[in-house]
């Protein structure tokens, strides 16, 4: 019996120092782990030495002193090797914190890029085709003021005349959407502020917007990204809720935004839909990533039939 438990304990032991030795790159070579790895080794020698005596006719006094010393050795090896063991955990901590480094980095790169390319567009259709809806527009203005008392053609005049104001109007609400000027120049306060009440006189949804904040500004990347979500959630709603209110509180406390959404809307399954990456939805993807940008938290309580909220909190200083 004690022969087959003394084989099994090899086994297991060189199982284990098979898998240390397989470590070796993940630990880049550290001393603690190789230290580790020879003391599994040298247990593997010392339970070979102790199946001798039961597979031939040495006897266990022959090894005794070779047994005490590789007893030492190994005892040794375990007891510096977990001393200094936590320089690996100190390599796992840094290669985790350049990885979140290196994940913000590339985030923020593609948010900023995101913005850059709104912006352009943003300016391409009002430096493009502000100007020639503008020249429309006055060529048709000529013409109702030409004398004519053909019915049809006043009315064709009137009607081309309105068809160029909504143009014009829309071509502005698409380039405010790409890239609202109010936010650069004034802030997302101002911003959330203009937005909110264009919501709110479409009549699709009515919008209750608080704040302590005032005129104060904060890092451009911040304001961006708070506006973003916001009116990302907003659109959600609008588009999947069926709500008929909506709630944004966006308050500053202790160096931290703190960013409060909800609506009365039809609910889903939160927690599996944030779970079930083939279920999330490109709208609390993109809410996620931009929050995950800025190293924020983000939080979201929804059941069906009880409405969302979401709840975020995001470092930030105050600009001077």
């Amino acid at each position: 019996m004690l022969k087959i438990l003394l084989a099994l304990s090899i086994v297991l032991q060189l199982i284990a120092a098979g898998i240390a030795l397989k470590l070796f790159s993940v630990t880049k070579y550290a001393l603690s782990w190789i230290l580790i790895t020879i003391g599994f080794l040298l247990m593997v020698i010392l339970r070979c030495i102790e199946l001798v005596p039961y597979v031939s006719d040495l006897k266990p006094d022959y090894f005794r002193e070779l047994y005490i010393w590789m007893g030492v050795v190994t005892s040794v090896c375990f007891a510096t090797g977990v001393y200094l063991i936590q320089q690996i955990f100190n390599y796992m901590k840094k290669v985790e914190n350049e990885r979140r480094k290196t994940e913000k980095r590339f985030l923020s790169a593609i948010i900023q890029t995101e913005e850059a390319e709104r912006t352009r567009i943003a300016k391409d259709l009002h430096d493009g085709m502000g100007p020639l809806l503008s020249a429309v527009k006055m060529s048709v203005s000529t013409l109702e003021h030409l004398n004519t008392t053909d019915p049809q053609s006043i009315t064709i005049i009137r009607n081309a005349s309105e068809t160029v104001d909504e143009a014009i109007r829309s071509l502005k609400d698409i380039s405010d959407n790409l890239s609202p000027h109010v936010l650069a120049n004034f802030g997302m306060i101002r911003a959330l502020i203009n937005y909110v009440q264009k919501v709110n006189q479409t009549g699709q949804l009515e919008i209750d917007f608080q704040t302590t904040l005032k005129s104060e500004r904060f890092d451009e990347n911040v304001e961006v990204v708070i506006y973003r979500v916001a009116s990302e959630l907003i659109h959600n709603t609008i588009q999947h809720s069926q709500a008929t209110h909506a709630g944004i509180s966006l308050n500053y406390v202790n160096n931290e935004l703190l960013l409060e959404y909800q609506d009365n809307g039809i609910g889903f399954e939160a927690d599996r839909t944030m779970k079930d990456k083939a279920r999330d939805g490109a709208g609390l993807t993109n809410i996620r990533s931009r929050i995950n940008s800025l190293k924020g938290e983000l939080k979201i309580e929804s059941k069906p039939g009880l409405g969302l909220r979401v709840f975020i909190r995001i470092k930030a200083n105050k600009k001077i």
